[in-house]
C-alpha cells in the first residue's frame, strides 16, 4: 500500500507533490534511470517544455513494461539545466499535468544542475515505484 501525506508540522508543498510516501506491504520496487527527452526514435526533443514531455512519456512506458501506472509512483527527481522561474514554471505545469488530479503526489526533488551526460539533454527525470 502506498500512503502519501504532508507533516502537520512541515508548510504544505508549492505543487503537487508530497512531503513524505509511505510504503507498506509492497513486494516489488522498480527503479527507472534517469529519463532524458530523447524519443524512441533517438531524436532529442527541441526546448524544455518538449524534453520534459518526452521525459514523462518514457516514464509511462516503463511503468507499462512493468506493469505499473502512475499510482505506483513512490519519488521523482528532477534535474534542470538552466534554472530560474521559467524552467521551474513549466517544470511544475508539465509534471502536474502528467500526474493528473486524481491518486496520491509522490514525494519529489527538483535539482537544478550545470550539465547534464550530453549538452542537448535540458532535463532528466528520474523515478520510483512500489507494487
Amino acid at each position: 500500500m502506498i500512503r502519501a501525506f504532508n507533516p502537520a508540522d512541515v508548510s504544505l508543498p508549492a505543487s503537487r507533490y508530497s512531503h513524505c510516501v509511505e510504503v507498506s506491504g509492497a513486494s516489488r520496487w522498480l527503479y527507472i534511470s534517469g529519463q532524458v527527452g530523447v524519443s524512441m526514435e533517438g531524436v532529442v526533443r527541441e526546448g524544455v517544455g518538449a524534453q520534459l514531455d518526452q521525459c514523462f512519456d518514457n516514464i509511462d512506458a516503463a511503468l507499462r513494461a512493468a506493469k505499473m501506472t502512475k499510482e505506483n509512483l513512490v519519488k521523482l527527481t528532477i534535474y534542470m539545466t538552466g534554472g530560474g522561474q521559467e524552467s521551474l514554471t513549466a517544470c511544475r505545469t508539465r509534471r502536474d499535468h502528467w500526474l493528473g488530479a486524481e491518486g496520491h503526489p509522490p514525494a519529489g526533488t527538483y535539482v537544478v544542475v550545470s550539465e547534464l551526460a550530453d549538452p542537448k539533454f535540458l532535463v532528466e527525470i528520474e523515478a520510483v515505484a512500489a507494487g
